[in-house]
């Protein structure tokens, strides 16, 4: 076990060493991870005798003969530790891609187990779905197994968003409890689960298991604060006496928990934090008249008059219906070092040649499998007509603007004012009319609605505004569609969306709603993605997905949803955690959400700011075993 700890390092909490059996030699290795940070390079250098530099001009070719060859010499994994209370445990994996047989891990597994100590367990873990299958005929017997959502789930700490931080650490065991206590921007807290409405504030720290996903985790990420996962946080706490203390917080990936040092409490905790001098900078919005548009009229460039979220549905139904720019190729194209590109990998993935037109297969597989629910957006000009309509919501428009310039403590009561007068004013009988005639015009026959915000200050590469302001699903008349229509205005001045906006240094006289009026549409499941791996920032190659099996929990968050992890390089996918859910989904579903990751991919081409093609974006969606729905597409921080 010395050796173990002398060759390892160290990921989300584990220690781990790289294994390589060599058959023809009938040995195995142990690689030292400070010095060798591929198993191709250590082979090449230590037992081949190539030249690093020739190994990696060659690294295709090598990859193809350690990861898929059925005569292969090498065997390549990795060896993890893992520790629960006073138990400890090995858990031996391939890497995502090796398409080992039955057999071959079979043989793996032995010589591995042959070559650690044998009071403690080993366990093969599956590095993807295809491999779960692979196995499923070995008795248990000859290959203990434990999955990855297995481990994900009794997983004592997950860094969700690395950094340091100083701050004042404050642990609520209840929600009710975090409710009486007012925070500083400060303030680090910790609690089983963070409600969404929390504010800026300087880290997190999860008590029990969470998606990285969640409207409090997106938050963190966008904030760039600590955000972890700490299982027996509050036992810490409370032996080491940190509650109310100031304390440095850090959270790293390589680290085996969450790093609290107890500090002095700072001189200057009265000044302005640093991010305060960070402003996010708006394009100047256009109140003045525009039409409610069907959203397959809307393009990129009108989110000054329509908001960011009806301006990205606009351009994914321009994507979708028309020839689609060679953008959408972008991230395939670009280098990947030591690959010139990766669009060999897209070929596969599109089940194509690599000398096919694979910008045509990828429209084919948008077109034939990629939806936006219709819709109709309405332009800021209706919301600004609607606040101009009432003298009394003006006043109150006015006192709240002079209470911000003062930073006064009436702010709070001052929003909640101004979001009944908004709900209580009748709205203009020829706004009503207008809407009246768009609805008939472009949703005629629709039962049900979702009515979503479209503000200007949200899905911004700067202020992403997760859960700030509201939406309404299943709104089924005209009178609930105008109710809920003003219920999206009133939380543009939500007072957590105002001091929200105020930090970021966005002017209330800059901040304008629009409102997308979609179909709701009939899925089996849904859930929100990102195209990346947020617990990895350096992984390229996979895209992160949530999946709620009831489609109602995708919005409502009510439930832990399932994670998975797929693959837009290699192809292929594995479960993170069943969240709530009893069972994994089915080959189906398992399908459905590769396709999602290409799709997800190639929107991220086109929406990219520039021509890297790395920056992210988070897509809500649902599905069918067929069809995949966008409702939302927007900028994820990294």
């Amino acid at each position: 076990m010395s050796a173990f700890n002398q060759l390892s390092g160290s990921l989300g909490g584990y220690s781990f060493v790289k294994v390589v059996v060599d058959r023809h030699n009938e040995t195995i290795h142990f690689l030292n991870n400070a010095r060798h940070e591929f198993h191709a390079l250590y082979i090449g250098q230590e037992i081949l005798g190539i030249d690093p530099d020739d190994m990696r001009a060659r690294i295709d070719e090598f990859n193809q003969s350690f990861y898929h060859a059925p005569d292969r010499r090498f065997f390549l994994g990795i060896l993890s530790l893992h520790k629960r209370e006073d138990k400890r445990m090995f858990s031996l994996e391939t890497v995502e891609v090796d398409t080992m047989s039955a057999g071959m891990i079979e043989f793996f597994y032995a010589e591995v187990r042959k070559n650690v100590d044998a009071a403690v367990p080993l366990f093969f873990k599956p590095a993807n779905h295809l491999q779960e299958q692979e196995v499923a005929e070995l008795p248990v017997e000859r290959l203990p197994r434990i999955l990855a959502h297995e481990l994900f789930s009794t997983a004592e700490f997950v860094a969700l968003n690395p950094g340091t931080t100083k701050g004042r650490l404050r642990a609520f065991r209840s929600e009710q409890e975090y409710r009486e206590n007012a925070l500083e921007w400060f303030d680090i807290v910790m609690m089983h689960r963070v409600p969404d409405d929390i504010p800026r504030l300087a880290g997190i720290i999860n008590a029990s298991h969470t998606t990285p996903l969640s409207h409090t985790n997106v938050l963190a990420t966008g904030w760039a604060i600590p955000n972890a996962i700490q299982i027996g946080a509050f036992d810490l706490i409370d032996r080491e006496n940190l509650d109310g203390q100031w304390v440095e917080y850090e959270v790293s990936p390589k680290s085996a928990g969450v790093g609290l040092r107890l500090i002095d409490e700072p001189a200057d905790v009265g000044q302005r934090p640093a991010w305060y001098a960070q402003r996010v900078t708006l394009e100047e919005p256009e109140d003045t008249y525009n039409p409610i548009l069907n959203l397959g009229k809307i393009r990129y460039n009108d989110s000054h008059r329509y908001g960011t979220k009806a301006a990205n549905l606009g351009e994914l139904h321009h994507v979708l219906a028309a020839e689609a720019p060679r953008r959408l190729l972008g991230f395939f194209s670009v280098p990947r070092p030591p690959r010139d590109n990766l669009m060999p990998y897209l070929a596969k993935l599109l089940d194509r040649n690599e000398d096919d037109d694979l910008l045509a297969a990828a429209r084919q597989l948008l077109a034939e499998r990629v939806r936006v629910p219709r819709g109709v957006a309405l332009p800021f000009s209706m919301h600004q007509g609607f606040l101009e309509s009432s003298p009394k919501i003006q006043q109150a428009i006015g006192k709240l603007k002079m209470a911000l310039e003062l930073n006064a403590r009436e702010i709070e009561p001052l929003c909640v004012e101004l979001q009944q007068l908004i709900r209580k004013t009748r709205v203009p009988d020829y706004l009503l009319s207008e809407l009246d005639t768009a609805l008939v015009e472009n949703l005629a026959g629709v039962r049900t609605f979702v009515v979503r915000s479209s503000s200007n200050a949200e899905d911004l590469a700067g202020f992403s505004a997760a859960g700030i302001y509201e939406s309404y699903n299943h709104v089924t008349s005209a009178e609930k569609i105008v109710e809920s229509v003003k219920e999206v205005w009133a939380s543009l001045v939500s007072a957590r969306s105002v001091r929200l906006r105020q930090q970021a240094g966005i002017s209330l006289d800059d901040c304008f709603m629009g409102v997308v009026i979609q179909e709701q549409v009939k899925a089996d499941f849904g859930g929100v993605m990102v195209t990346t791996n947020p617990m990895n920032r350096n992984d390229f190659r996979n895209v992160y997905v949530n999946v709620s099996p009831n489609v109602t929990d995708v919005v409502e968050g009510s439930k832990q949803p399932m994670q998975y992890l797929y693959s837009t390089v290699e192809g292929g996918g594995r479960t993170v955690s069943l969240g709530d859910a009893t069972e994994d989904l089915d080959a189906n579903g398992h399908a459905q959400l590769q396709r999602l990751a290409i799709v997800g991919r190639l929107l991220q081409s086109h929406f990219s700011p520039d021509y890297t093609f790395d920056s992210p974006v988070d897509i809500e969606w649902l599905a069918t075993d067929e069809i995949l729905y966008v409702l939302q597409l927007r900028p994820y921080s990294i």
